[in-house]
């Protein structure tokens, strides 16, 4: 696994250059990520160019030995370009424009920027496909930042109503299948529909998913078309883009069709702050973050790369700036969180940034160097996670142990229709997933689509959305199932299946779903050890009962090889679930201490502790 970092010449006085280069390969670094906020330096005025000073900053680096991941600059169209196209920024779901000044500013369905960022991304790939110095190439940056995804502006709608044509072919078929006699919703034509945002209540549901498959559609068809200018202009040299943390604005399968290798950026005490844990978990792990936050992003996006081909291409390695507090992480997390990513299987880890920028908007976000130059806490981590590495080796490849399926879509239907505040896909998931890791297991997070082969257990947490072929899939597998509530509960259009839900599961769960409640966290369902709730799923067919609340609440059935689960995916009765579906798929039942997880890579196991902030390994058989 390399090591790299994010730098920012522009940023520094040019005789820093070959300082900061010779400093960062002192390290172990051989990567260095650049350009891809440059634009302004780049183009300072319409079709006028200024490369003298990047040509030297790529000679500087490369001469130093470093690999250069180049930026394609589009994420930051210049202020010139948006007063000469100022509808070229993305309107809000309240109508409102986003306007120039931060970055992230435009418009996915645009034509005219479409046309400008394949002009600037053409131009920068003439200027350096070739160099021997430019080993790879990151489209845009973190596609849907800031909640970029979805614009509802002109351009959008008008994209939108050619999208839908070409999806349903006729208006008649669009309102049968969005069931648009109900509130005299139907359309004439493509063109009488609008977006789905300033309707007096809830727009329709099915309005809604459409409009969130086009808007991912947008981000990928726009990646592609600077994709295929790399793949012209510099043949031999990987793709990748840098992915998000807990975000699901667009579907990262589709994207990552289209590239080599698919990145995201690492922030573990931020996403701690910011997402949905528990003020106990958020104290305990105030520097560290919660023990399955990189994890679950690391199996994601592995999960959705071409080939598992995945990297880290922003690590955090101190305080950031965006959170609502932002402490420094605990003595020995920056080489943890390195260390597993290298278990996960990642190509890159890239720490953000080279040296804190003491001016903007992200003055307060550390990097590697202070900003007066020094050494900040973390540059001794990454010089010791380098020598890790190479006392370790090549790793080997990953067991497989356990899988969860997820989908983007999943997480879209239970944003649009939650029927129980907080009722996520996503969250759902990631319960699981650390139910799963608590017993120490590998887990792998799969697209619907996956092949099944060598797994002994497969959970689907929440997959309104049954593809015809996952559950030809699951009904010839012979391991074990655990399938959480809404799975199969919906169509492709996101209505009520004819047969009721879980729909093409209901072999498999030996009966279907008639009536399904969501409960406040007034109503918890008590066991023996156990409480579950958020959730009751009332089942009619031939599985037994195994999991029986005090009351006779059911809230777990087993089919043969099958367990439903009747109640959401969370809580202590989720991790019984998992333990007794553990068991009798033939893995590992013992739960880990507080604070504890492992990874095998080949013979390889790795034992995280984050508590103590602390990494060990071992060779262990096979």
């Amino acid at each position: 696994m390399d090591l790299g970092v994010c730098y920012y010449p522009e940023h520094w006085p040019e005789e820093r250059w070959a300082v900061d280069a010779a400093q960062m390969r002192d390290t172990g670094l051989t990567r260095v990520r650049i350009g891809e906020f440059a634009w302004s330096r780049i183009e300072p005025e319409p079709g006028r160019f200024d490369w003298d000073w990047l040509d030297r900053a790529v000679e500087t680096l490369h001469a130093a030995g470093l690999g250069i991941i180049m930026g394609t600059p589009t994420a930051t169209p210049p202020k010139w370009l948006v007063d000469r196209m100022p509808d070229l920024v993305a309107l809000d779901r309240e109508g409102k424009p986003r306007g120039f000044g931060s970055r992230r500013h435009y418009c996915f369905s645009h034509e005219g920027y479409r046309e400008e960022a394949a002009r600037i991304t053409r131009a920068v790939a003439e200027r350096y496909g070739n160099h021997p110095g430019v080993v790879s190439w990151q489209t845009d940056n973190e596609y849907g930042c800031h909640d970029t995804v979805q614009s509802f502006s002109p351009a959008a709608r008008d994209a939108f109503r050619k999208w839908l044509e070409k999806r349903y072919g006729s208006i008649d078929a669009l309102s049968e299948a969005w069931g648009n006699v109900f509130w005299s919703m139907e359309y004439r034509s493509f063109d009488e529909i609008e977006l789905p945002n300033l309707t007096v209540t809830e727009a329709n549901p099915a309005h809604w998913l459409a409009f969130r498959r086009f808007s991912s559609d947008q981000v990928v068809s726009f990646n592609r078309a600077q994709v295929d200018i790399l793949r012209e202009c510099s043949p031999g040299r990987d793709i990748t883009h840098n992915a998000m943390g807990f975000y699901t604005g667009y579907d990262h399968h589709d994207l990552a069709a289209d590239l080599d290798v698919l990145g995201w950026d690492s922030y573990p005490l931020g996403f701690l702050e910011m997402f949905r844990f528990t003020e106990e978990e958020k104290r305990d792990y105030a520097r560290q973050g919660h023990p399955d936050i990189a994890a679950f992003h690391h199996d994601l996006y592995r999960g959705c790369a071409k080939g598992g081909r995945w990297s880290v291409l922003e690590q955090q390695p101190g305080p950031v700036n965006w959170a609502r507090h932002n402490p420094a992480p605990l003595p020995g997390m920056v080489r943890l969180w390195t260390l597993e990513a290298f278990a996960h299987g990642a190509e890159l880890v890239s720490y953000f940034r080279w040296r804190q920028f003491p001016k903007a908007q992200e003055q307060m976000h550390a990097g590697l160097l202070r900003t007066d130059g020094e050494p900040a806490p973390a540059l001794g981590e990454a010089r010791e996670a380098a020598k890790d590495l190479a006392q370790i080796g090549s790793g080997g490849e990953a067991h497989k142990q356990a899988a969860i399926i997820f989908s983007y879509d999943a997480e879209w239907m239970t944003q649009i229709q939650p029927q129980g505040e907080g009722r996520s896909a996503l969250w759902a998931a990631f319960a699981t997933y650390s139910a799963l890791r608590r017993l120490g297991l590998d887990v792998d997070i799969l697209p619907p689509s996956a092949d099944l082969e060598g797994y002994s257990l497969v959970v689907v947490p929440c997959l309104p959305i049954v593809p015809e072929k996952l559950a030809r899939s699951l009904e010839s597998f012979e391991g074990q199932i655990v399938i959480g509530p809404r799975t199969g509960s919906r169509t492709v259009d996101f209505a009520i299946p004819d047969n009721l839900p879980p729909g093409p599961l209901e072999t498999l769960a030996g009966g279907r779903i008639t009536l399904s409640e969501s409960l406040s966290p007034r109503i918890s369902i008590e066991g023996d050890d156990w409480t579950a709730g958020g959730w009751l799923d009332h089942y009619e067919g031939s599985a037994t009962p195994e999991f029986v609340a005090a009351d006779g609440t059911t809230c777990c059935w087993v089919n043969a090889n099958v367990r439903l689960l009747a109640v959401w995916p969370e809580g202590s009765l989720l991790d019984e679930v998992i333990l007794r579906a553990a068991r009798d798929a033939g893995l590992p039942q013992e739960p880990l201490a507080k604070g504890k997880r492992h990874r095998r890579r080949g013979q390889t196991l790795f034992e995280f502790d984050y508590l103590k902030g602390t990494v060990n390994w071992r060779e262990t058989a096979r």
